[in-house]
């Protein structure tokens, strides 16, 4: 039960934050201009890792269409012990998480400062779109061509930028590890050759390839339309009693900081694309279909 109110809560965020992007059909979650130049000044170096007294270094990494992204690393232990095992990249997943999400929990619970301390060369990437990437070589954020994009996009430009980036820096292959969207887009550009020579290893935490296998009605209704074009088939007000509800598979306690720091921003074709992967006669990944 209490696996069945986490699973809905988070798809209902997710509608929400689709619903959203109706309003406004070039992004989810869009801030103007001067919002994201101050988050990026923080950034998540600020916020996160060195509040936890570990060394961390903000990085731009630039795609070949444009967008930069940031990129975070952590080069040595807690204890100032410089990295001696070879670099890892960790890539997050969708919506409610950026790379901050491998740094938020306390050092010995969060795979960032545990590897950290365990001697690798962390680096933590961080998708277009999301609230510390949200830089262009000529688009704001505030131009729907900004925002034109899915996750082929993600597995063509983000993924082989950051992974060749690792690279470039350390002179050395390197570990990934991705979660949720982070083996979506590894699969999608390991399917394509992209990057393979320069990896060590690949570990994929909750993964994913098509969606057809969801067994959840509410998933599989929710990926034929848009919440905000069909709110009247939606109990939110249920979902939301059922969310208040005890549950023993979260921790409560990381509520409010996990809220200071989430949901992040995604564009609405991400969402269509992903979508489309839940229809039931989609049994492959493939592109984004403009046609559907």
């Amino acid at each position: 039960m209490a696996y069945t109110i986490t699973t809905n809560l988070l798809i209902f965020l997710c509608l929400i934050s689709i619903s959203k992007a109706v309003r406004n059909l070039n992004s989810i979650n869009n801030q103007d201009e001067s919002s994201s130049l101050l988050v990026d000044q923080v950034g998540i170096c600020s916020l996160l890792i060195e509040t936890q007294g570990y060394t961390c270094e903000e990085h731009k990494v630039t795609t070949e269409d444009g967008y930069i992204l940031n990129m975070q690393h952590i080069p040595k232990s807690h204890d100032g012990t410089k990295a001696d095992k070879p670099p890892v990249l960790l890539q997050h997943g969708l919506l409610m998480v950026d790379g901050g999400s491998w740094v938020l929990n306390a050092p010995d619970e969060s795979l960032g400062f545990v590897l950290a301390d365990n001697g690798f060369d962390v680096w933590i990437a961080n998708t277009r779109g999301t609230n510390y990437s949200r830089g262009h070589t000529s688009l704001s954020p505030s131009d729907p061509a900004y925002w034109e994009w899915s996750w082929d996009e993600l597995a063509t430009y983000d993924l082989p930028a950051s992974i060749q980036f690792v690279r470039n820096q350390t002179g050395q292959n390197l570990h990934y590890v991705g979660h949720s969207l982070g083996t979506l887009i590894a699969f999608s550009a390991f399917s394509k050759g992209q990057t393979l020579n320069m990896l060590r290893s690949a570990v994929l935490l909750s993964p994913i390839a098509y969606l057809g296998q969801v067994s959840s009605s509410f998933a599989r209704v929710g990926a034929d339309f848009f919440l905000g074009e069909g709110s009247s088939c939606w109990s939110s007000k249920r979902y939301m009693q059922d969310s208040r509800r005890p549950n023993c598979c979260m921790n409560s306690s990381m509520t409010g900081k996990f809220l200071e720091h989430e949901p992040h921003s995604t564009s609405t074709k991400n969402m269509i694309h992903l979508a489309q992967s839940n229809l039931a006669f989609y049994k492959l990944i493939q592109h984004y279909n403009l046609g559907c």
